[in-house]
């Protein structure tokens, strides 16, 4: 599995469903619980600064990490988040690192191939996040699906999820007969037939 390159394909994704963001859309309800569209954007911006700084070595530092407001551009704000942490995961030497992710623990860190799977699962899920949020269509090819479902079946799916501040919410079984998107959301807590509410 090449996670660098699925993973540039799931943020490439993300680019172009918030390419579609304008800033009337910023107060829009999202899939996650309490967040509006400028909450997700803003904390999809920080994830790619954190994730990028722990490749890079850093990753213990928290200000990395820091969700600031999107700001009146927040497209190009994304933009370049997701160009910083593509550059970033394609730097020399990457896959041979550790990767310090205080978010998921403050005392050791990980190989850079699971710490890239986790920001791989990430952006496949909010790219859908955004696109749902604002009633567009969201293309995944299948094999990226294909690749993400066995690191979405890996995440522990146990009390944690309960806990405040998780990543996702307990995950449900939709059945093996669902479209790949449809499972890989349902396993990670999200309901795959959310739509905004009607104003």
């Amino acid at each position: 599995m090449d996670i660098i390159s699925l993973n540039r394909r799931a943020v490439l994704a993300s680019v172009e469903v918030v390419e579609r963001v304008t800033t009337d859309d910023l107060d829009r309800p999202t899939p996650c619980d309490g967040w509006r569209l400028s909450d997700l954007l803003a904390h999809m911006i920080a994830q790619h600064y954190g994730f990028a700084a722990a490749a890079l070595g850093d990753g213990d530092t928290m200000s990395h990490w820091s969700v600031q407001p999107v700001g009146e551009d927040p497209l190009s704000a994304y933009r370049s988040s997701a160009e910083h942490v593509v550059a970033a995961f394609a730097s020399q030497g990457v896959l041979d690192r550790r990767f310090a992710l205080p978010e998921i623990s403050t005392t050791a860190t990980l190989r850079a191939e699971r710490a890239i799977g986790f920001h791989f699962i990430d952006y496949v899920v909010h790219a859908w996040d955004v696109a749902v949020t604002l009633a567009v269509p969201l293309v995944l090819d299948s094999d990226l699906l294909e690749a993400v479902l066995p690191l979405v079946e890996s995440v522990p799916n146990g009390a944690e999820r309960l806990e405040p501040g998780a990543a996702f919410a307990p995950g449900v079984d939709p059945g093996a007969s669902v479209p790949l998107l449809s499972r890989v959301l349902a396993m990670l807590g999200r309901d795959p037939a959310w739509s905004p509410p009607t104003q």
